[in-house]
This record gives structure tokens, C-alpha cells and sequence, in this order.
């Protein structure tokens, strides 16, 4: 993944994500997925935002189907915010940026 993009795997996920000491922003995706592409350039753009502060990346729900399954992800784009190893929001589909922002931020307060 470019830049401040990580890739989270069922291999890495508990120590990329759950044991993070810094929040985490997850895309579950698929490569087949429409909205998942559409989504993408504001995952992206969030990961440079937020770099330093926030961690964010992606996880292919068709490679990764341990971590998927173990957040009950049924559809993509499914995008989940843990602190401290615990899920704190969740949202299924691609909404305003704006939306996103607004997690996060909330998040680190």
C-alpha cells in the first residue's frame, strides 16, 4: 500500500490493529467491489490527513476472510474505528468524506 496506507492481514491484524496504541480505521474491501474502488481516493486522502495520529488501512475481505468473518462483515465497504483494540464506530457503505472526518475526530478527543 502507498504512503501512510497499511495493509492489514489475518496474519497481522491483532498487532497492526488491536494492539495499536494509536486509533485504527479499517476498509474492509474487495478488488470486485464498486464502491469499495469509489471509496478508496477518500481512504486515501484520510490516511495522509491523519498521518502520525491515526492509523488507517485496508483489508481484502477475499484474501482476509478470518478477520472479516470475525467482525461479522457482510457487506463492503464496511469501515470500522477500534481505540484501544475496541471497535468505537462502524459504517457500511461509502458516505461523505465529511463522515469519516467526523469518526475520527471524534475518536481523538
Amino acid at each position: 500500500m502507498a504512503g501512510n496506507l497499511h495493509e492489514f492481514t489475518d496474519a497481522n491484524f491483532k498487532s497492526e490493529v488491536l494492539e495499536s496504541a494509536e486509533p485504527v480505521l479499517v476498509d474492509f474491501w474487495a478488488p470486485w467491489c464498486g464502491p469499495c474502488r469509489m471509496l478508496m481516493p477518500t481512504v486515501e486522502q484520510l490516511a495522509g490527513e491523519y498521518a502520525g495520529r491515526v492509523k488507517i488501512g485496508k483489508v481484502n475481505t477475499d484474501d482476509n476472510h478470518e478477520t472479516a468473518a470475525s467482525f461479522g462483515i457482510t457487506s463492503i465497504p464496511t469501515v470500522i474505528l477500534f481505540k484501544n483494540g475496541q471497535l468505537v464506530d462502524k459504517v457500511v457503505g461509502a458516505p461523505p468524506k465529511q463522515h469519516f472526518v467526523n469518526m475520527i475526530d471524534k475518536a481523538l478527543t
